[in-house]
């Protein structure tokens, strides 16, 4: 998963005039971005991207706000006040907070390993693949997220964890040779943990439910299921129950497609045996 870019369609939300309010409020203040985060002790991105409405202000952090900038529940209000199906922002550069909070997540990748279950080797990797080159800085520094994004596979309670890969991703000749059997040795182990479960896609398959593209599907702590997908310059996050459902029912058919978590160590098993 790739940090989300906005679509260039853009769709004025409860959030866009949340976060117009909370700037209003902020340089009535007389505060800066900078100076607001410091006294919420949170980071400057946080309140940029709750002012630009890429970000829901959740109900807590509202209260926070309203004693600090004197609002009298104003933004508290505003909040408890959202729309039941705006209650996610559409468009989420922040997908990790939902994901590291996730009761459940289930994750299809038909280009690369997901990122949860990458080596470090593998991710940077990936990530000089990619075009325009990124400065190297800029790799590093994305390198860096994508490993703190598996401290989801340490958190307590355990999250439910479920990943669909194709057959083809794992015999990738891409890379230094050694990398992918070093990858593969780390799903291996990975498919060991109790609360994980590792599925590969055939690359003999007469049928395919999802030829058009990864997804990946959660629960959230209160129950919600969301669904985020992205392509090419665009990643959206779906919270609508019909869109959600349609990706559900897919996903449900791709594991009834897959190897069986049995049969799909024994074909890591095998792909070791390879290298």
């Amino acid at each position: 998963m790739q940090k989300a870019q906005r679509t260039s369609k853009k769709r004025i939300t409860s959030w866009h005039l949340i976060g117009a309010q909370v700037a209003t409020f902020r340089r009535a203040a007389g505060l800066t971005q900078a100076a607001l985060a410091d006294q919420c002790r949170v980071s400057d991105d946080t309140i940029a991207s709750i002012e630009q409405g890429r970000r829901a202000l959740q109900l807590d952090f509202a209260m926070v706000l309203d004693q600090l900038l004197d609002t009298k529940t104003a933004l508290q209000v505003a909040v408890s006040k959202v729309p039941q199906k705006e209650r996610f922002p559409a468009f989420v550069q922040d997908f990790v907070d939902y994901e590291q909070n996730a009761l459940s997540l289930m994750s299809y990748q038909n280009q690369v390993v997901p990122g949860l279950l990458q080596t470090e080797e593998y991710a940077r990797f990936v990530l000089s693949c990619q075009y325009p080159p990124l400065e190297e800085h800029e790799q590093e520094d994305q390198v860096a997220a994508r490993m703190a994004r598996q401290r989801l596979l340490a958190r307590k309670p355990r999250p439910m964890l479920h990943f669909i890969i194709e057959e083809s991703v794992l015999r990738s000749e891409m890379g230094e040779p050694g990398m992918m059997r070093r990858q593969i040795e780390r799903l291996r182990e990975c498919a060991e943990l109790p609360f994980v479960s590792i599925q590969i896609m055939p690359s003999d398959l007469p049928k395919h439910a999802a030829l058009d593209g990864p997804m990946v599907l959660l629960e959230t702590p209160d129950h919600d299921y969301l669904a985020y997908v992205e392509g090419q310059l665009v990643s959206f996050l779906h919270d609508d129950p019909d869109d959600v459902s349609v990706l559900q029912q897919k996903y449900g058919m791709l594991r009834s497609q897959a190897l069986t978590p049995e049969e799909s160590i024994r074909l890591l098993e095998h792909l070791l045996g390879e290298r």
